[in-house]
């Protein structure tokens, strides 16, 4: 793993103290920051003149009138009409959006790629941003997309944003520093970060390569699941997400800002860095969460549960209880169901579950899915365990057992998830995959009290 160069500094607020300095803690809470004592108004969010020459601008994430409302309050620099010119459109054209389906792909099967591999082409967050799936449409915003990333270098006076969508980063080798209006957020493996829509950012490379992945979320926001009967505890707890303090930049430097819009991708040319806020306050904003943190909760006399009750963040569809996208997490954790086949079983249903390898070895797969891989089981396709997996989970002593060694995710939607020409073609798909289940045996004798 190399160190890379220096990143650009950001002049930020002062630290919280405790073990999470430069962070804010709690999930959707209304947060205020400044950088500059006196550069946050108190008691109105739009002063005739606010101090230090800023400008006050609000970024809304929600409708106004939505319940509650989703909005920040920036003090700037510069308003962000600055930070926007005339665009001209240009291709990035490895990371697609929906609805692109190619005729010359089947997406109907069950797929499992190796880890996309460096190849030491220079790649930074736009240009090593590779599409995996599609699903829904990015114009009705509904639906997602999956990626996997490469970068190698950090964006030099570079910026992007996305109006389509928010983003969840999911790293898997290397770590990334995202330089946003509202502060900085480094990023290793077995922590998330959540970028929302329309905040602009530069990610740098701390230590690289790095690799990891990407859901992009066209729908209604990421937010915790309702627990029902776990109640207040347990699962993904508020307090373990983390904003960012505030931080700017007072940087006169031709700069580029990409956005991308309804699929397409346009650049601007500007002549300073945007990242200029200097007090913000409100509850849009992007945080990070230490997935070590997550605490699962399962049977502790028999059966297998849903996998649902590993959901960490759910981004909500209009059908009460059937997600636009669960981002579920399978970690380290204890087995002790009594007569109980404990892997997952064997299933199909309609959710489309496209799953990464962070680290380590999965309980139903012990071998082909490895750290940095991914498989996709649409909806309504059968999977499951293989022979090896089902044999050993049958016959082993059900004594207490302790997974370890293992974190893996997956990113479930409602909608059917579509391989790009990039999935089927060029990424390293394991053509042998389907063949994992071939040597399941017929067990069935008739005889009346046999197992």
């Amino acid at each position: 793993m190399n160190k890379a160069a220096d990143p650009q500094e950001m002049i930020q607020a002062p630290s919280l103290a405790g073990p999470h300095e430069g962070y804010m803690p709690g999930f959707g809470n209304d947060f205020e920051s400044e950088v500059l004592p006196g550069a946050m108004p108190q008691g109105m969010n739009s002063p005739q003149k606010c101090n230090y020459g800023l400008y006050g601008e609000q970024l809304s994430g929600t409708a106004f009138t939505a319940d509650p409302p989703e909005r920040t309050w920036c003090y700037r620099i510069r308003p962000s009409v600055k930070h926007s010119h005339r665009y001209t459109k240009i291709d990035l054209p490895y990371w697609k959006s929906a609805p692109h389906v190619d005729p010359d792909v089947a997406s109907l099967g069950q797929y499992r790629w190796d880890p996309v591999a460096h190849d030491g082409a220079a790649l930074t967050w736009l240009t090593g941003m590779k599409t995996m799936t599609t699903a829904g449409d990015v114009n009705t915003q509904v639906g997602m997309a999956s990626h996997v990333y490469l970068v190698t270098e950090s964006m030099q006076d570079a910026y992007f944003f996305s109006a389509d969508s928010e983003l969840l980063v999911v790293p898997q080798e290397g770590r990334l520093r995202f330089a946003t209006e509202l502060g900085i957020i480094d990023l290793e493996p077995q922590e998330i970060a959540i970028i929302p829509r329309g905040l602009v950012y530069r990610v740098e490379v701390l230590e690289g390569p790095a690799r990891g992945f990407v859901c992009e979320n066209y729908g209604q926001k990421f937010e915790l699941p309702g627990r029902g009967p776990i109640g207040a505890n347990c699962m993904a707890n508020p307090r373990d997400f983390k904003a960012p303090v505030a931080a700017y930049e007072d940087r006169e430097v031709p700069s580029t800002v990409t956005v991308k819009w309804c699929g397409q991708f346009h650049e601007t040319k500007i002549d300073q860095s945007p990242l200029d806020v200097v007090a913000w306050h409100g509850n849009y904003a992007p945080y990070k969460y230490d997935l070590k943190t997550y605490c699962p909760v399962g049977a502790i006399l028999f059966d297998h549960p849903d996998p649902s009750i590993f959901t960490v963040l759910t981004a909500p569809s209009g059908v009460p209880g059937t997600a636009n996208i669960d981002f579920v997490l399978f970690r380290d954790r204890w087995m002790v169901a009594e007569n109980t086949f404990r892997p997952p079983w064997y299933h199909k249903n309609i959710m489309s579950e496209m799953m990464g390898n962070i680290y380590g070895q999965y309980d139903a797969k012990p071998k082909g899915f490895v750290p940095g891989g991914m498989s996709l089981h649409n909806m309504m396709i059968p999977h499951g365990p293989d022979k090896n997996a089902f044999e050993g989970a049958s016959n082993s002593n059900l004594g207490p057992e302790k997974l370890e060694n293992t974190m893996s995710f997956m990113f479930e939607t409602r909608f059917p998830q579509h391989l790009t020409e990039f999935a089927a073609k060029e990424a390293p798909l394991q053509d042998d995959y389907i063949d994992c289940w071939s040597d399941i045996e017929k067990k069935f004798d008739g005889t009346p009290g046999m197992k």
